[in-house]
């Protein structure tokens, strides 16, 4: 029997990666439903309800969406983070949560040292600003953006330190990355912090007020990974106590932290408008095309990989 796919994107991919995911799947046979720029809750509901398999983005899979997907088998994350699936409750109807890890590392660490030349250069307001070449990179957690941020960093000529426990120190110099025996050690050697752990229970409100008092004047803490990580209270408190610390990141803060760095930060301070780090075409081509391959093998040849909810 022929299986049903769902592409539920609220931020959409490219045209171009989307005809192309589209292709791989129909290519199998299956049926593809493409739900973009959805509206609401409901509308993703009853997209669901009938399908074997489904592709998202940064768009929530809760209990209720689960419930209401009769017949679903697998959710395909196009991308690394998977915090927005409820992996449990997912796990417990039987469903297979798959993830799509390296696919838009490039991508985002792009965006990330991007970031770093814009607060480098006073986001280009005419005055004389600083280069990276010769400062220090902080890489708190080492996985494939951090390294793909490594790699950056070394070509503008950046001393690359990073802390990762789960990596370990032997792959992080295997990396060509100076390894780190501790947070406070990474933070008070870096004069650009770039974030790159998952949000989960041990990371949830780590960044505070204990690392950052320990960064060395006039550095940057750049947040590519998830807002969560962020202890937003003690940031407002360390950027309005230390008037040369400055903050950039892909990830949106609360609302009223927001208007706060907005009106008494400033200049020191940037939000992309939207999360932007994997918004390139290459960068949703390869995690599209990815998500649905995984789709065919899971599929037509009981292959398991990357299933993060074991």
């Amino acid at each position: 029997m022929s299986k049903k796919v769902l592409l539920a994107t609220d931020k959409p991919f490219s045209p171009g990666a989307r005809d192309e995911v589209v292709g791989v799947l129909k290519n199998a046979k299956y049926e593809v439903v493409v739900l973009e720029s959805y509206k609401s809750p409901a509308d993703l509901h009853k997209a669901v309800a009938d399908v074997d398999a489904m592709i998202i983005r940064s768009d929530k899979v809760d209990a209720d969406v689960l419930a209401a997907a009769k017949n679903l088998k697998l959710v395909v994350r196009a991308g690394a983070g998977y915090d927005n699936v409820d992996c449990a409750k997912a796990k417990e109807k039987g469903v297979a949560v798959m993830n799509t890890p390296g696919q838009n590392s490039n991508a985002v660490a792009e965006l990330a040292v991007g970031m770093m030349l814009y607060m480098a250069r006073g986001k280009f307001d005419g005055k004389t600003g600083t280069e990276l070449r010769g400062k220090s990179l902080g890489l708190h957690a080492c996985g494939a953006v951090g390294r793909a941020v490594a790699a950056i960093g070394k070509g503008l000529g950046m001393t690359v330190r990073a802390f990762d426990p789960l990596l370990g120190a032997d792959k992080i110099r295997a990396a060509g990355i100076e390894p780190l025996s501790s947070p406070e050690d990474l933070y008070k050697k870096s004069d650009y912090l770039s974030l790159h752990m998952p949000s989960n229970k041990e990371t949830k409100g780590m960044v505070g007020k204990n690392l950052l008092s320990l960064l060395p004047k006039g550095a940057t803490l750049v947040n590519t990974a998830r807002a969560e990580v962020i202890n937003e209270a003690e940031l407002l408190a360390m950027l309005a106590e230390r008037a040369d610390l400055k903050y950039v990141t892909d990830v949106e803060p609360a609302a009223a932290t927001q208007k706060e760095l907005v009106e008494k930060v400033g200049a020191r301070y940037y939000s992309t408008p939207k999360k932007m780090g994997a918004q390139t075409n290459e960068a949703n081509v390869n995690a599209g095309m990815a998500a649905a391959r995984q789709i065919v093998d899971f599929f037509e040849r009981g292959v398991k990989d990357f299933i993060v909810n074991k």
